[in-house]
């Protein structure tokens, strides 16, 4: 899957030891960054041969 991504983060964030899972975004549609929000179930039925781009909203366009 491909997916535009625009981050503004110019370093790692430390995910220190939990007592608990501490799940982080991958999708990179989080509003939550760097933390999973479920943002991730939009993406699903993405097919792998298209680029998509997210307004803030959340509406998907796709990138030609």
């Amino acid at each position: 899957m491909s997916r535009k991504v625009i981050k503004t983060a110019k370093g790692p964030f430390e995910v220190k030891p939990q007592k608990e899972s501490v799940w982080t975004c991958m999708c990179g549609l989080s509003k939550n960054q760097p933390f999973c929000d479920g943002s991730h179930k939009k993406i699903v039925d993405e097919p792998d041969d298209k680029v998509y781009e997210y307004d803030e909203q959340g509406h998907r366009r796709e990138v030609k």
